[in-house]
């Protein structure tokens, strides 16, 4: 389903959307966050042959408002109806668009002719299968330009499988009744999937309870690992494959929280 900024939303959310009860706008420092990115985004995306730009699982709109303002023309995909409608909440902005859909079906979403994709946010470990990864790889490599950058972002599933971690740093944040807790709980599995339950938490220490459990909710992730990767993308037509720790200019290893790779659509 497409949506654009004039979409009426409505504040009913499918039952079965893992993150319609999840505030990520409220518990990421999004414009520390994206700042802190910037340098290393904009390095790569001003090699893209020209300024339309995917986002893929766009969440809440924050880096597709921001490349829009900084001149791209962007849309923003993401599968979760509570996601999008966050992403329309600021109203219409010239250079972006949201569409709700599933990356994995991008054929059927947009047209070609695309100079840049990015997917930040380990969005990836929700295509679960490595023939639907193909898929989705596929159907990107149609719909980018000659030598595109794709730039994605997941969690170092190998430092997780390997370490056997159970949960990702805690947030924390104030509003009117107090501090509110984001808590990402993860539970790696011998077959290579992880159970990832984001949950939100109300901590009142002088109340009883002092801890109130606000939204949680299980979702099952495949980890993808570095190997798994750089394989489905040299074997779906990605070249010039770059690994990084971060979203930043830091090489990877075996302890980098994340795994960034940074690949090309190769030519036809």
């Amino acid at each position: 389903m497409e949506r654009d900024s004039t979409t009426p939303v409505t504040p009913q959310q499918p039952a079965d959307d893992a993150y319609s009860r999840v505030d990520y706008r409220r518990m990421i420092a999004w414009p520390a966050r994206i700042e802190r990115e910037w340098p290393f985004l904009e390095s790569i995306l001003g090699t893209a042959p020209n300024p339309r730009l995917l986002d893929l699982g766009c969440g809440t709109g924050e880096h597709s408002r921001f490349l829009a303002a900084k001149g791209f023309d962007v849309v923003g995909i993401d599968s979760s109806p509570a996601m999008i409608a966050k992403a329309l909440d600021g109203g219409a902005q010239g250079g972006v668009r949201f569409i709700e859909g599933d990356i994995a079906a991008l054929g059927s979403l947009v047209e070609p002719g695309f100079g840049a994709a990015i997917c930040l946010g380990n969005t990836l470990p929700h295509v679960q299968t490595p023939a639907a990864l193909d898929h989705m790889l596929q159907d990107l490599r149609r719909v980018l330009s000659p030598d595109a950058p794709f730039l994605l972002q997941v969690l170092n599933y190998e430092r997780i499988f390997a370490t056997r971690q159970r949960f990702l740093p805690l947030n924390f944040r104030e509003d009117a009744k107090g501090e509110v807790v984001f808590l990402r709980l993860m539970d790696p599995r011998q077959d290579g999937t992880v159970i990832f339950t984001p949950s939100t938490l109300r901590y009142r220490p002088d109340a009883e309870p002092p801890l109130e459990v606000v939204a949680s909710k299980s979702v099952r992730l495949h980890g993808w690992t570095r190997p798994e990767l750089d394989a489905a993308l040299a074997g779906n037509g990605y070249a010039s494959l770059m690994h990084f720790g971060t979203v930043a200019d830091v090489p990877y290893d075996a302890n980098s929280p994340d795994l960034v790779i940074l690949a090309r659509r190769g030519s036809p």
